[in-house]
């Protein structure tokens, strides 16, 4: 059994250990050390004055607060092109909002509504088409959904019966086909858009030099039309741009 003994603490002496972890002790100068230390059969010491306090990790807020405090330099920042992409991927749009070219969006959303409202308008009229000439084929005086087709006064009859069987099925096949155009239309805008969120990331980091200028100065050119190279010699001016 270890035997642990505290005579006292010197007067004015207090100390208090900050570190990470939420406890911290404070020593008061006033405790009477003999009837604050108890010790135990299991080597356990008991100080019945001292005080714990739970605080939170001080280090560690500070960091945090540090990094909060620092503002990002969107002047130096660039996107990430791996980012942009699954962001492009997973939300259209979302790419271009990462990439901060928000003046994108209205052309990749209105692409979006136009191809729907395209496929959604193109559907409904091939469904009408569709009824009116299953009805019109059928025989049946009780199915005419035809007549929502018809001009003012004009009726379907034995002699032009021909005549409008062929235009509703030439109308249905015109509006399902633009219906499934609407529909690759559309994919096409998803592509287009994930492909521009990718692409405008990586030229991101395209350094364009400012010294744009044309430097042109004497050489000497080889046609290659004899084999003396006196004859196949010419000389000339290069020129040549840098940016």
């Amino acid at each position: 059994m270890a035997l642990v003994a505290i005579a006292g603490f010197a007067v004015d002496a207090s100390a208090q250990v900050e570190t990470d972890s939420t406890f911290i002790f404070d020593y008061n100068p006033e405790w009477d050390a003999p009837d604050t230390v108890a010790v135990s059969d299991i080597d356990v010491i008991d100080f019945d004055t001292a005080s714990t306090a739970e605080k939170t990790p001080l280090a560690a807020d500070r960091r945090n607060h540090e990094k909060k405090r620092q503002k990002r330099d969107w002047s130096t920042w660039r996107p990430d092109t791996k980012r942009a992409l699954w962001l492009a991927i997973i939300l259209p749009g979302a790419g271009q909002i990462y990439n901060r070219k928000y003046w994108k969006l209205p052309i990749v959303y209105g692409g979006f509504m136009g191809c729907i409202y395209a496929m959604r308008w193109n559907n409904m009229m091939y469904n009408d088409y569709s009824q009116a000439y299953i009805d019109i084929v059928d025989n049946d005086p009780q199915t005419q959904s035809y007549n929502q087709f018809l001009h003012l006064g004009a009726q379907i009859n034995d002699e032009n019966k021909s005549r409008y069987e062929d235009l509703f099925r030439r109308r249905k096949d015109y509006y399902r086909r633009y219906r499934d155009l609407s529909f690759f239309i559309l994919i096409g805008v998803y592509a287009l858009s994930v492909i521009d969120a990718y692409v405008d990331a990586s030229l991101s980091d395209f350094d364009i030099s400012p010294d744009l200028s044309m430097r042109i100065e004497p050489a000497v050119m080889n046609s290659g039309m004899s084999q003396n190279p006196l004859k196949a010699a010419a000389i000339g001016l290069n020129c040549s741009l840098t940016f």
